[in-house]
């Protein structure tokens, strides 16, 4: 870009505001003052940010005025060394000329969005969505209207590589451009950028992971709602005079099959350590219900199942929508399941999550006696092992498996039990439950917990002594039970007073009867 003579940042007098709406002023009245542009444009590279914030605030309004008026150059725009050399009128020239100077203002914009103040950052931000909208009423491509209806695809793309930095976290501006994703439009050709940037970066950096770059995409994904409904599909950025129905951001399908296609592009990649789990956590009802064929996600559900831990906890939510709603049939379903049960699952944060949605796995009566039998087994053993949060969560939850499977009594009713207590068929390390052999065994694990030291878990574990009602317990009630909310408890109870001593004391070391107070006085 093409500096002027005279610097106008530098140039002392009257304020940078009186000179930059001067100047704006003197374009937009005539033709003659269109070098004036130079000195606006110059005021965006400013090294004051009230200064640059004023300038973006001028240049939208100046550029939207003309693109209002069609003062730039429409289609495949000539190079400036084109202009003084080809056969023009200045008519054309004009119009070539403030297309130029539009296109530099649309780079300095974009590269504000980059500012290390955020006010610079929001206001640039605001002012390309600006002229996003004023080139779809007025668009300078001589575009088929099958395409996408004269919507400024390569300007919200470019937008977008800013938002998806490789080196700063976005997330407050992504936040601040949520508003436009609100758009149906915008949202359409939005997840269509982001594709393009996933490949275009992840293919640079041949794969491996890169943190700031999949961070600012995830959180700019989860800022994206897809409407439940067609009718909800009204609120477009460019209005079109035309009908909507050729157009693929008027339908929800389209936006389904694009909300799709752009999550299953971002996690075809290596994701950092962190994120796995960030996704699994809104997969079930942020992503799944808004997918045209959900059961795409298999492949990456069942890669995170296999993983271990925390991560195949969080799992076991998008697996449970697949396998409920859409008849996923998933082989070793139930031996990855028996295998996630060890001491850490009632420690992890999810625990409330995971027992929830055992419990509804768990609840078809056609299940194996051998599978429930084995599940309560391990439940049994870990109980052991367990705090006492989490013991008010498995104890109920055993008794509920018992009462649904009739045949699993016999863990509890078992006459040899107490002489084969040193030597328990059941084999805790297996992997099958199969091969555990929870069938000969029995509950001998509950019986101990009956003289656990909180009352509440020993009367919990007492519940086998009787014969056990139909109803099950509800457990939902205590998935989320913390150790302070236990202790809490427990000190707001009503507790009898036991007497201590028979003689009340009257002192300290006054006691005749004390073998201190024989020998000790206080004096």
């Amino acid at each position: 870009m093409a500096p002027s003579g005279e610097s106008s940042v530098n140039q002392s007098g009257t304020s940078y505001k009186t000179r930059i709406k001067a100047k704006t002023e003197l374009l937009l009245q005539s033709r003659r003052h269109a070098n004036e542009v130079f000195d606006v444009l110059e005021y965006l590279q400013s090294e004051k940010e009230k200064e640059v914030i004023f300038a973006i605030n001028a240049c939208q309004k100046m550029f939207c005025a003309m693109l209002e008026r069609g003062d730039l150059y429409v289609g495949q725009l000539p190079s400036e060394e084109e202009i003084v050399e080809g056969d023009r009128d200045a008519d054309e020239k004009y119009h070539i000329f403030i297309r130029h100077r539009y296109n530099n203002c649309v780079e300095l914009l974009l590269d504000n969005i980059g500012h290390e103040v955020f006010q610079v950052k929001e206001s640039a931000l605001t002012a390309l969505m600006k002229f996003a909208a004023a080139e779809g009423q007025h668009p300078l491509q001589k575009l088929e209207l099958s395409n996408h209806h004269n919507f400024p695809l390569e300007l919200v793309l470019a937008v977008v590589r800013c938002l998806l930095s490789e080196t700063e976290d976005m997330a407050v501006l992504i936040s601040r451009f949520q508003e436009f994703l609100e758009m149906d439009d915008v949202r359409y050709y939005v997840m269509s950028s982001i594709r393009d940037t996933i490949t275009r970066v992840m293919d640079r950096n041949k794969r491996a992971v890169v943190p700031v770059f999949q961070n600012n995409v995830f959180t700019l994904l989860t800022n994206i709602t897809i409407p439940s409904q067609s009718a909800e599909i009204t609120n477009f950025l460019v209005k079109q005079e035309g009908k909507y129905e050729d157009w693929k951001a008027a339908k929800l399908k389209e936006q389904k099959r694009a909300f799709e296609q752009t999550w299953l592009t971002f996690l075809k990649y290596k994701l950092p350590g962190n994120m796995y789990k960030k996704v699994l956590v809104i997969l079930h009802d942020s992503i799944l219900p808004y997918m045209s064929d959900p059961t795409l996600m298999i492949d990456f559900l069942s890669a995170a199942y296999s993983v271990g831990g925390a991560v195949s906890l969080l799992a076991l939510n998008g697996l449970f929508v697949l396998i409920h709603e859409h008849n996923l049939d998933y082989p070793d379903f139930y031996k990855k399941l028996y295998n996630l049960l060890d001491p850490s699952v009632f420690h992890v944060k999810y625990r409330a999550r995971f027992f929830h949605l055992a419990n509804i796995f768990l609840s078809s009566s056609h299940l194996p006696v051998y599978l429930v039998a084995a599940f309560v087994k391990r439940l049994s053993r870990l109980a052991l092992v367990a705090p006492p949060t989490g013991l008010l969560i498995v104890l109920p939850f055993i008794c509920n498996l018992i009462r649904r499977h009739p045949s699993c009594r016999v863990l509890i009713h078992r006459p040899s039990a107490a002489d084969e207590l040193c030597n328990d068929p059941y084999v805790m390390d297996e992997e099958d439950p199969v091969k555990c052999h929870a069938l000969e065994s029995s509950l001998w694990e509950l019986k101990t917990l009956q003289s656990h030291y909180h009352p509440d878990v020993a009367k919990a574990a007492k519940a086998i002594n009787q014969p056990l009602p139909k109803l099950e317990d509800d457990i939902s009630e205590r998935l989320e039970l913390t150790t302070f909310e236990l202790m809490e408890r427990d000190l707001k109870s009503q507790s009898q007073a036991v007497p201590l001593e028979f003689d009340p004391a009257s002192g300290l070391l006054k006691s005749a009867k004390e073998v201190l107070g024989v020998h000790f006085t206080l004096e």
